[in-house]
């Protein structure tokens, strides 16, 4: 198995996990970059010219017998040859959110796609983007792992309030930071009650520099840690401690719900949401609109709990799949089974699975 990346920061989170696990070094290669798009990546603001990339490494990648993504992006390599004559193209996919994105229709090219539970798995049957047989539910990884890197975490307060745990995510339309982020701050450092981490999606500042980053964490105090892009935002370290979750659209509110908790969901845009699909988790906790209505909200989430906990284990359940121990493991099983049955043959005849990211 080699590890290919695009993302300088991919070897790091890798080899936490790698630790975690106590297995043997692997190989880390990065892909080949043109000239244009290291330019590119230098500059942030462009992002990670994933394509750009994919395409440069189309002739390495088909070594393999499989390639292995977490990115709808690698539905491009190979174009159109049949699948005797490729790589088997596998998608892993994160997250367990229900929103619509627009590029789930790509996700139909991939010869199998492992999703974490049997909620996600029915719908992408009923979109017609997966078959019978070429998609599989073992569970959410994830959350496996976070439990091994999260063990030996440090207390993050030296407090014991409850922590309200803020999660923007970035899409335009939905997102929430603009209206609730400076109110937010302002209200909770003028009460003594409560604890907030505020951990944006990591993607919210990806592309944004290190000192504009730095400016938001030095408005951290000892009640209130800002954390615009760290280990922590990414290993489940937040959703663990959390008493309370505030946030929009991000799909980390699953992860957070693997132990229900009280959640308050935020729509400044006045989206009519009550009967979108795509909107499911909005109906686990108090839905409110403008800024001067968060504490109130905050404030009641814990007596008003009981009301939504049976839907939170429901829905949580069919999200996240089996929560036992080994999703990972099961994962890999899904995959070198699919590829023992010859569902999709591989075109080197002698490696085991690649992944690009």
């Amino acid at each position: 198995m080699t590890f290919y990346y695009n993302d300088p920061e991919v070897p790091h989170h890798l080899e936490r996990i790698r630790r975690a696990y106590g297995v043997p070094p692997v190989a880390y290669v990065r892909l080949a970059r043109s000239i244009k798009t290291k330019a590119v990546q230098a500059m942030r603001v462009f992002g990670l010219d994933k394509e750009a990339v994919l395409r440069s490494n189309e002739a390495q990648l088909a070594l393999h017998d499989a390639v292995v993504s977490l990115e709808d992006t690698a539905e491009i390599l190979f174009g159109d040859k049949p699948a005797p004559k490729r790589p088997a193209r596998i998608l892993i996919v994160h997250g367990a959110g229900d929103r619509y994105v627009p590029s789930m229709p790509r996700r139909a090219r991939f010869d199998l796609i492992i999703v974490q539970g049997e909620k996600m798995k029915q719908r992408f049957l009923d979109m017609g983007i997966a078959r019978v047989g070429r998609i599989t539910a073992p569970g959410y990884p994830k959350l496996d792992t976070s439990r091994r890197l999260v063990a030996a975490a440090q207390p993050l307060f030296a407090n014991d309030r409850p922590i309200v745990l803020y999660n923007p995510h970035k899409v335009r339309g939905l997102q929430s930071w603009s209206s609730f982020i400076k109110p937010m701050l302002r209200d909770f450092a003028a009460q003594q009650d409560y604890n907030l981490i505020v951990a944006p999606h990591v993607k919210m500042f990806r592309r944004r520099s290190e000192c504009a980053r730095n400016r938001w964490r030095s408005r951290s105090t000892a009640t209130i840690l800002i954390d615009p892009e760290s280990d922590r935002s990414v290993d489940n370290s937040y959703t663990t401690a959390a008493d309370i979750y505030v946030g929009d659209v991000s799909s980390q509110v699953y992860e957070f719900l693997a132990q229900p908790r009280p959640c308050v969901f935020l729509n400044p845009h006045k989206v009519d949401w009550g009967n979108d699909p795509h909107f499911k988790f909005w109906h686990l906790g108090e839905v409110i609109e403008r800024p001067d209505e968060l504490m109130a909200a905050i404030n009641r989430a814990a007596g008003r709990h009981p009301a939504y906990l049976r839907r939170q284990r429901e829905l949580a359940k069919s999200s996240l799949g089996d929560t036992s121990a080994g999703a990972a493991s099961r994962a890999a099983s899904d995959i070198l089974a699919f590829l023992d049955k010859g569902a999709a043959v591989g075109a080197a005849g002698r490696s085991w699975p690649a992944s690009p990211y």
